[in-house]
């Protein structure tokens, strides 16, 4: 086929996505080299693990509870003003931390991050919907999932070196730097392609939202801490579902709700959330129980174990563009399943060695689930969003960034929840993480069989469809 003037991407629309995307490249990769900074944060600051564990928790819980706002906040205001407010908060954020003298103010700038974040995470992929030709929305669907695919692989091999050979305190300056390119870039490029319009912002919707997610996340972050049938995990998760009901309820009173619940309704829509949040799920949780395995059972350092790891989450990111030129020229079908396919094989790989998963079998098999999950992850979003008016793409992609927020939390307490139980049911750590880990690869290898379930669903009725 030949390529119209049509089907050609602007130079500006490339920055604008640039400039957005580099912003969430920085929001992911300090979440993730943070993690490895726990151990010297504990020490520098004399604070317990609980305490440390708010660096990322509140982080999540000030994003999740930001992005549902992002369809609403898209309608009212100019994609450059929201732009501009998302990285000068972060910005801010990077400053206190980079500067913290004591841990509530590193505190206070990883919420300010997080408030940034949770503004900036939908933009690129509402500025690729609504200003990139259709014939090309899949590939670049991929390199948006690329961008922010690859600060996860990278984060923790990041966090390792800055720790091992300068100050933790040079994770945000060196990002500094990035930030203010995007900030550069994002004045020159972002452009308005819809005019705003009036649009409300409903306080109890908001404030009924705030609480689901900080209730559901706080109790998911604190199962395998303390027991299930406490106040701190089943108290809260409890306030978190009556807040969620509250808000569906209000939703459905509003002519016009913080987000359309009623896209819910269009059955290939949600089939393609449903399989995106169980591919999320597997991709958390293997984040979490490999590098303890390298660590605790392989008996390795914590940046051997970001090495180990790093070639999987890369080629995984890589192969995200890959995937999207397929489905531009092929359809879904055969991106989606493929991917679910190789996943598949590779989760299946680890729980039958499970009790002896040597380093090159972790690198090998990791790098086949991340084949598997770089190649579907965007597809299914862009699928999705794809059966939905263009009208309502927005609201689509604020429920897809949220559901990615929150299955990141499930996905790492189930593992983290799993590892612990197994611990704690045997003397030796290193036999109670192998027994731990094994339980939580077959929970990830029924989340794969379900993921590969809905895929075949999903892509036979798009067929249909069609």
């Amino acid at each position: 086929m030949i390529n119209t003037v049509a089907d050609k991407i602007r130079p500006r629309v490339i920055g604008a996505i640039v400039a957005t995307g580099l912003m969430s490249f920085c929001g992911v990769i300090v979440e993730t080299a943070m993690n490895i900074t726990f151990p010297t944060l504990m020490r520098e600051f004399n604070i317990t693990t609980n305490e440390v564990q708010w660096l990322t928790t509140l982080y999540l819980l000030v994003v999740a509870s930001m992005v549902p706002l992002s369809a609403t906040l898209k309608r009212r205001f100019r994609t450059r003003s929201l732009f501009l407010v998302a990285i000068t908060l972060f910005i801010i954020g990077i400053i206190l931390d980079g500067i913290a003298p004591s841990f509530a103010v590193l505190l206070l700038g990883r919420g300010i991050q997080g408030l940034g974040t949770g503004v900036a995470l939908p933009l690129m992929f509402n500025i690729i919907l609504e200003q990139v030709p259709r014939s090309k929305v899949g590939t670049m669907m991929g390199v948006g999932t690329l961008i922010t695919g690859v600060a996860p692989a990278i984060g923790p091999t990041f966090g390792g070196l800055i720790v091992s050979t300068l100050n933790w305190r040079y994770i945000f300056a060196i990002l500094l730097p990035l930030l203010i390119f995007a900030l550069i870039l994002g004045l020159f490029c972002i452009e308005q392609k819809q005019a705003p319009e009036p649009a409300n912002i409903d306080a109890p919707s908001v404030v009924t939202i705030v609480i689901t997610f900080c209730g559901l996340i706080y109790g998911l972050s604190n199962i395998g801490n303390v027991a299930f049938a406490s106040w701190p995990v089943a108290g809260v998760m409890a306030v978190g579902v009556i807040a969620l009901l509250v808000f569906v309820w209000r939703s459905h009173q509003l002519e016009h709700p913080l987000i359309r619940l009623g896209l819910f309704k269009q059955p290939l829509f949600t089939i393609s959330l449903l399989s995106f949040a169980c591919l999320q799920i597997i991709a958390l949780a293997l984040s979490f129980v490999l590098p303890n395995y390298i660590q605790l059972v392989n008996g390795n350092t914590a940046l051997l174990a970001g090495l180990v790891v790093l070639p999987g989450a890369a080629i995984g990111a890589i192969m995200a563009p890959i995937g999207g030129r397929l489905l531009d020229h092929n359809g879904p079908k055969l991106p989606l399943r493929l991917g679910s396919i190789i996943s598949l094989v590779g989760v299946g790989g680890m729980l039958l060695s499970a009790t002896g998963l040597t380093n090159s079998r972790i690198v090998v098999l990791y790098i086949l689930v991340m084949i598997g999950i770089g190649i579907s992850m965007g597809n299914l979003m862009t699928t999705g969003l794809q059966q939905i008016a263009s009208t309502t793409q927005t609201d689509g992609n604020a429920i897809f960034n949220t559901a990615q927020q929150f299955t990141a939390a499930v996905g790492t307490s189930m593992a983290s929840a799993l590892v612990a139980a197994g611990q704690s049911s045997a003397h030796n750590l290193a036999h109670g993480t192998v027994l731990g880990t094994t339980h939580a690869l077959l929970a990830v290898v029924i989340i794969a069989l379900v993921e590969i379930l809905l895929v075949w669903l999903l892509t036979a009725r798009v067929r249909r469809h069609q």
